[in-house]
């Protein structure tokens, strides 16, 4: 068939599906086993949101800083392939680790070198689309990706979800059953990276191959000047820093929102994962919506669909409200992800790929330090969580409006 995946595509979207059981074990179990450390200690509900809010801060805001570093070097002498071996290894380990330490500093510590590793692999994995596939792919092929990480994240997960809420039926300890999640999680990442890290080559490269670290730190100051004069790109970057941080601001925060309002753990467990179930038809979706409508107008209605989303959880306190927010959240996040980062590589020099999605995570992931420390500072400055949550509101208009000028750019 003319639109079946290739061996190298089929490659690039099994990482997906490994490391999205992690993202989905640090946006459900992990909050909760927080808590349960947090408690241990004596720290209140809202101090607990904050030290999660701002330990999210802290670790992107090292992504911010480093990732352009990595893509810029990976761009040169075929690095990308070592560099994100590097990182997968890290991360694996370092996911193996989290649940060693009963100390809730001793955690967070190990937490942010992890998700630090997580998402410097995704910026070198992001910056392989180019290379695994055709121009005229790339929203399929992206949009897969999210969609079978969905789903397939949901395979671990459910192991883990029976064994954390069924651990005293089977005689074990809560803490016991927490590890347990972290190996199995780290398992399954290091499992589907490797036909990526076997069948993967890279084609685009920067043609100068000086590969020395201020040579990288010059490239990379020259390319932030050439973005300024390249207005569409320079507004995408804009628009993307204040809508991509309301998404990832969701997706950090939900079940550490959940739990500070009080609402049932199992729950809220059992919610997240129907937002995978549900996410993985609609990314696809997305995908095939892409071949009959302009990506600019999907993207429009994702961050409008966000917007609504947000101003919802302002006053959320009950359960159906948290299930209804689920299901919306499902519906719209595989396509905003996917279809940003087809659209970006789209509108970006090939050979620069790791670079500019270095770049891209400065104002993406890396512009969640925003997100996650507002809704953190606000939290504890009012003593409400829905007060923090409405920043949330504000940067989906910003990133709206940013967006709907970067189009008019570029036409």
């Amino acid at each position: 068939m003319k639109n079946k995946p290739t061996k190298i595509e089929r490659s690039w979207i099994l990482y997906d599906i490994g490391n999205s059981a992690f993202i989905l074990l640090v946006t459900t179990i992990m909050p909760i086993y927080f808590k349960h450390l947090a408690g241990n200690a004596g720290i209140s509900n809202t101090d607990y949101m904050a030290y999660w809010g701002y330990t999210a801060s802290i670790a992107t805001a090292s992504v911010a800083f480093l990732g352009p570093i990595i893509g810029a070097i990976s761009d040169r002498n075929h690095y990308k392939k070592p560099l994100f071996f590097l990182c997968v290894i890290i991360g694996v380990i370092g996911c193996s680790l989290l649940g060693v330490f009963p100390s809730w500093i001793s955690f967070l510590a190990i937490f942010v070198c992890t998700r630090v590793s997580y998402s410097l692999s995704l910026i070198l994995y992001d910056s392989m689309l180019p290379d695994v596939t055709s121009f005229e792919k790339m929203d399929s092929i992206s949009s897969k990706g999210f969609a079978w990480g969905y789903v397939g994240s949901c395979v671990p997960f459910l192991v883990i979800l029976t064994l954390v809420l069924n651990h005293k039926s089977i005689s074990i300890s809560f803490p016991f059953a927490i590890f347990l999640a972290f190996v199995i999680t780290a398992f399954w990442w290091l499992l589907f990276s490797i036909p990526l890290l076997r069948n993967y080559r890279q084609i685009h490269a920067d043609s100068d191959n000086q590969n020395g670290m201020f040579r990288s730190f010059r490239q990379l100051a020259h390319t932030l000047k050439e973005i300024t004069k390249h207005h569409d790109i320079f507004l995408f970057l804009l628009a993307y820093f204040f809508y991509i941080d309301g998404v990832y601001t969701i997706i950090d925060m939900a079940t550490v929102y959940g739990e500070s309002v009080g609402l049932h753990t199992s729950g809220l467990l059992l919610a997240l994962l129907l937002t995978q179930i549900i996410a993985f038809p609609f990314a696809l979706l997305f995908g095939r919506l892409s071949k009959a409508f302009a990506t600019e107008r999907l993207i429009t209605i994702c961050i409008i669909a966000y917007t609504g989303i947000a101003l919802f959880a302002i006053q959320l306190n009950q359960q159906w409200e948290f299930w209804l927010l689920a299901i919306c959240v499902g519906i719209f996040q595989g396509g905003i992800q996917a279809l940003s980062r087809s659209y970006f590589a789209k509108i970006i020099p090939a050979e620069k790929s790791g670079e500019y999605f270095g770049i891209l995570d400065i104002f993406g992931k890396g512009a969640s330090f925003i997100g996650t420390g507002l809704v953190g500072y606000i939290t504890q400055l009012t003593g409400s969580s829905g007060a923090g949550v409405s920043v949330i509101t504000v940067l989906m208009v910003l990133g709206l409006i940013f967006f709907r000028i970067s189009i008019r750019q570029k036409q």
